[in-house]
């Protein structure tokens, strides 16, 4: 028998096994149009996308290509944000209106093409203009190469949880009028667990959201944050959950009975059916961190049903009050990362930015023909060191830092506060010297490889909250949380430099700040805001542009032919 030189079948084995982990080129299709369904007792037109809310999941490995044509035959504008996708010299794919491109108009389309680097875990896709992303999101699943396996058990299915918000009224109306008169929009009417409300709603009992499971198994729920404007409980009755990924970033196991998440938020939560035979709820509800505010006190839920069940009465988990913060913050920051795991980045030492920014509400002046009905007669607000961003509307800032045109944006967004203030004293809550800002499309511009430390404190402005920030183009280690005012001389002794988690999305702790660390190692322009929509057209914003790199694989490549043009 012929036997083949050892060094010849080591190069094949070598050949086979680089075949196998090969990457590869995802495509799919997204149409968005309007979309006729019924729900809550209701008949309504909504923008959807593929005919069903949630939209399709779109699934790849790490290292592949996606390539998603998206086809707007909806009346608005669209663009789509692959929320948590690092977009390493893929900026013009990121997504975000007017920051990285000028939109898709209605009866055109355009293709997005990135590569996934470095990133595994549930992300999410959804619409990044007006309130769209309410019906217009999805989820992005994001698994090991091929060959490759997960740093916890592999587990015997994979289930996308997604929990949104719904509204009986059109959504873009409720915010045009909100706009007109600079309050807020109205609450929404349910919530959902993928796109389901729930039999406690009124005509919701037939499409309760079902999950079919076998005992004895473990399964992963994949579980995003879609909603609005609500950071939500979740639990599964008689059941814990084993947390192993946030925002596609691994974490050490962390054991639970409810997860908390903010608008943005990913968690990755192994689920074993070791209960006996029968039917539990999942269940999610609000947890509303400011105080005298309007939020929707619903509960939604679905079913988790094991084989053989001939149970009637499914068992409902207790569900936190919803002004928890104390359970909310135990879950925020317990977490820790899975240091040395895969993709595992060190926290950086070397700082060579510091920044330390106020999230606020705020105010803004009515200006002339305008019948304003907030506080002061004002219209409402939001700010980042008392600067309220104002989206640009000719050209994209990402087109106007490739080509260096100027009066798109300004490059003067401050290092501090301009005014230092107790920050969390609610006395100062309507304070008219502190309250009011000003709007500008101002941005801080971070030199290439530069690290930042970042501290984000809440403010009492107007009212107290947790504020979920979203960071486009970056992961960030979360080197610590707390209440009250941050103090640059004790607190830091507090930093987690060890195995902090890391994410893409953090929720400010109400009344308090986080201390975040990044690396800028990606030119373009990356799109800073808090992920409340009820916020963001307030101006709670902000960017950073981060300058290109000395070598021709750190600079930011031309903009693709097709790309939108205003």
């Amino acid at each position: 028998m012929f036997r083949p030189p050892l060094l010849l079948l080591a190069c094949a084995l070598a050949l086979l096994s680089s075949s196998m982990a090969a990457a590869a080129i995802v495509e799919h299709t997204l149409e968005v149009k309007n979309l006729t369904v019924r729900r809550l007792c209701n008949e309504q037109v909504v923008t959807a996308v593929n005919g069903s809310v949630p939209g399709p999941t779109i699934r790849a490995r790490e290292g592949d290509t996606l390539v998603v044509k998206v086809i707007n035959n909806s009346p608005y504008n669209m663009t789509i944000h692959w929320h948590g996708i690092f977009q390493l010299l893929s900026g013009w794919a990121d997504g975000p209106n007017m920051v990285t491109q000028c939109p898709i108009q209605p009866g055109r389309s355009y293709t997005y093409r990135f590569k996934i680097i470095d990133q595994e875990g549930t992300l999410w896709w959804h619409a990044h203009v007006s309130v769209l992303r309410a019906y217009v999101h999805g989820a992005l699943v994001i698994r090991p190469r091929s060959g490759t396996k997960y740093p916890f058990t592999k587990p015997y299915r994979e289930v996308p949880i997604i929990l949104g918000e719904w509204w009986k009224a059109d959504v873009v109306d409720l915010e045009n009028q909100a706009l007109a008169i600079g309050t807020g929009t109205n609450v929404s009417d349910a919530y959902t667990i993928n796109g389901r409300p729930g039999d406690l709603y009124n005509c919701s009992q037939s499409p309760t959201y079902r999950l079919n499971v076998i005992q004895g198994k473990t399964y992963l729920l994949r579980i995003i944050n879609a909603a609005l404007n609500t950071q939500l409980f979740f639990k599964v009755a008689n059941h814990s959950l084993r947390v192993v990924g946030i925002d596609a970033a691994y974490t050490d196991p962390y054991d639970t009975d409810v997860v908390v998440t903010g608008p943005g938020q990913t968690v990755d939560a192994l689920l074993t059916t070791d209960q006996a035979v029968g039917s539990y709820y999942m269940a999610a509800s609000p947890y509303a961190s400011a105080v005298g505010v309007d939020f929707n006190n619903n509960t939604t839920r679905g079913l988790i049903v094991y084989n053989g069940s001939t149970s009637t009465s499914p068992i409902m988990p207790q569900m936190p009050a919803t002004n928890d913060t104390p359970t909310a913050h135990t879950f925020f920051s317990n977490i820790t990362g899975l240091a040395g795991g895969p993709h595992w980045v060190p926290v950086p030492t070397q700082i060579d930015e510091r920044m330390f920014v106020t999230v606020n509400l705020g105010l803004s002046e009515c200006g002339t023909n305008t019948t304003c009905q907030g506080l002061f007669g004002a219209r409402m607000a939001a700010s980042m060191n008392n600067h309220s961003f104002q989206l640009p509307t000719s050209l994209s800032m990402l087109q106007a830092f490739f080509f260096n045109v100027s009066g798109v944006y300004t490059p003067d967004f401050p290092d501090n506060p301009p005014v230092v203030f107790d920050y969390t004293n609610d006395t100062n809550s309507l304070n008219r010297s502190l309250v009011f800002t000003p709007k500008s499309t101002s941005v801080k511009v971070l030199k290439y490889n530069a690290t930042v430390e970042m501290v984000l404190q809440n403010t009492a402005l107007i009212g107290i909250e947790n504020h979920p920030i979203h960071i486009h183009g970056f992961n960030f280690h979360v080197l610590a949380q707390g209440f009250g005012n941050y103090d640059s001389v004790n607190d830091p002794s507090k930093f987690n430099l060890v195995n902090p988690q890391v994410r893409n999305t953090i929720g400010v702790p109400v009344g308090g700040w986080a201390v975040i660390r990044f690396i800028a190692n990606n030119p373009g322009v990356w799109f800073m805001h808090c992920h409340l929509d009820v916020h963001l057209p307030w101006g709670l914003a902000s960017a950073f542009v981060v300058q290109n790199g000395p070598t021709p694989s750190s600079r930011l490549p031309p903009p693709p032919a097709d790309l939108p043009q205003c």
